[in-house]
């Protein structure tokens, strides 16, 4: 193989870093992959996209409210519109203690 070749090139390189590159080898039970962080970012970055057309300060509060909503209910394993849902329903005893409606509360009183 030509070292000066893609592969040659390559090797090269994989060889010159070979123990950064194995270095979550040596921890048990590392991930081989970040899908769940490249994923929370793509949710990050679409948000930021759609954000650019917010026309008041007030519209972006109420976007990045609902973007947290709506992201937490995922990471919680909750339906997002069934949970938007049930806190509409809900407004009054919302308004009164609203640390027992959040997302991961909404499983357990539903069940």
């Amino acid at each position: 193989m030509e070292p000066n070749s893609g592969l040659g090139k390559a090797i090269t390189y994989l060889l010159k870093h070979w123990k950064e590159l194995t270095c979550f080898l040596r921890v048990p039970g590392a991930p081989l992959g970040n899908n769940i962080c490249e994923r929370a970012l793509k949710f990050a970055i679409l948000h930021r996209k759609n954000s650019l057309f917010y026309k008041t300060q007030r519209g972006a509060y109420v976007g990045d409210l609902f973007m947290s909503l709506i992201h937490t209910c995922q990471l919680s394993g909750v339906n997002p519109l069934d949970y938007l849902t049930w806190l509409l329903k809900n407004t009054k005893p919302l308004q009164t203690s609203p640390h027992t409606f959040m997302p991961w509360h909404y499983q357990d009183q539903n069940r």
